[in-house]
């Protein structure tokens, strides 16, 4: 059995995380796999880019301007939200890769930013090998948007993205759109990564005639675990005895993470609760920073997964504020080193937690019930009890050894059909 798992990255965002773990995972049950992606960061050998030359590299730099450009074009020359919506017009051709040829299941995850075009796509549905595609957010079930958020167009036909200003003459979302429904979306197998996600796609008339699975994440619980907590908050020098709550992002600024509410919690919690403070771990901090009613700091954007692991252990909840979320890496890391998390009920997130049992579930955009979540987690009565009901459930549920298992079941089963 050889996989080739296909991801514009193989380090920076949700997706590449995933993808990459799932490599790992496999690896560790004697599967022959390996991911081939644009840009990449890690020295793993089993990861191919595809820019092999300054020049191939400059032209996938163009692919990616191009892509945008034609988006900023026909928003009007607006800017916003330039990188909530995909067109796919553009891509890379990869079935001259002998990894492509040689693989027995191709396993596309996150492909956007001018990585495959959607006549890529097509090229490759057509070869004839199974193909699997994780549904990492919405963009294959919908027009160009990657979270549909309150539209349901997409389970009709997409003609006018809320996310776009209405077209003075090229409707560039029903173009897309149509081109999608002609590349042979239904002869793909859908992986959701939540069964929330999983049945938000299954409503899209794109995907109707489509197979869909649901199987979670992976998360290496040897890596991410529980540290001790007073010495590790003595190697980053936070106090020892205040309550740290945790927010972490790429970009900490992203509006899509809800951080006003977690700003509009803490003006809760500074009233109600003495010795909060918070931690903000990403990009953009500084944006928000100075809106906070209680102390912070600043831990920046960590690329080392073993500090990573430290930090979620050193906290004493982490807080996710998204408004709209699949199957969030950062809930797997903190629970996994025994760290409660509080978020609201949207996405997978209430997959993830179990509320009032490794922590809380907060009513949608309700900042007062995500003050009341943190309180819960910080005044528990049995911390250690909560913290080891957490590391169980994503032992149960998200482990390695469970996840390789279900992808590989899959590929088994795909790969007799196709006999």
């Amino acid at each position: 059995m050889r996989i080739l798992l296909i991801n514009t990255s193989d380090r920076t965002g949700g997706a590449a995380v995933a993808a990459n773990r799932l490599l790992k995972a496999l690896q560790k049950k004697g599967v022959s796999v390996s991911m081939l992606v644009r840009d990449k960061v890690t020295q793993d050998t089993s990861v191919v880019s595809i820019n092999t030359s300054a020049a191939k590299k400059l032209i996938n730099q163009i692919r990616f301007v191009w892509e945008r450009l034609v988006i900023f074009l026909c928003n009007h020359l607006s800017k916003e939200n330039l990188f909530q919506v995909s067109i796919a017009n553009t891509g890379t051709d990869i079935r001259h890769y002998a990894l492509v040829r040689e693989a027995d299941v191709i396993h596309i995850h996150w492909i956007n930013q001018g990585m495959l075009s959607l006549s890529d796509i097509k090229r490759l549905i057509d070869s004839g090998k199974p193909v699997v595609w994780t549904l990492h957010d919405m963009w294959p079930a919908t027009g160009v948007c990657h979270y549909a958020g309150l539209c349901d167009q997409y389970r009709s036909e997409c003609t006018q993205c809320p996310m776009m200003q209405h077209p003075f003459f090229w409707n560039l979302v029903r173009t897309v759109y149509q081109h999608k429904s002609t590349i042979g979306l239904e002869k793909i197998a859908f992986v959701g990564c939540s069964h929330w996600i999983t049945e938000k796609c299954k409503q899209s008339r794109l995907l109707r005639n489509a197979s869909f699975y649901s199987i979670p994440n992976p998360i290496n619980t040897t890596l991410f675990k529980p540290h001790n907590k007073q010495f590790v908050r003595g190697k980053y020098n936070l106090p020892i005895q205040k309550k740290l709550v945790l927010f972490a992002a790429a970009k900490v600024s992203d509006s899509r993470k809800g951080l006003t509410y977690l700003i509009e919690a803490c003006h809760l919690l500074a009233e109600q609760h003495a010795g909060i403070e918070v931690l903000l771990m990403g990009n953009k901090a500084d944006e928000i920073q100075c809106q906070l009613p209680v102390p912070s700091h600043q831990l920046g954007y960590v690329s080392s997964l073993e500090q990573i692991a430290e930090i979620y252990s050193l906290s004493d909840v982490f807080v996710i504020s998204s408004l709209e979320d699949n199957l969030p890496n950062t809930i797997m890391e903190a629970m996994a080193c025994g760290t409660p998390c509080v978020g609201f009920q949207t996405g997978g997130i209430p997959e993830m937690i179990d509320h009032l049992k490794n922590g809380y579930v907060a009513r949608y955009q309700d900042a007062e019930d995500l003050a009341q979540g943190i309180t819960w987690v910080l005044d528990h009565p049995y911390p250690q009890q909560l913290a080891e009901a957490c590391v169980e459930k994503v032992k149960t549920h998200y482990s390695e050894e469970v996840i390789a298992g279900k992808y590989i079941a899959l590929y088994q089963k795909l790969m007799e059909k196709s006999k």
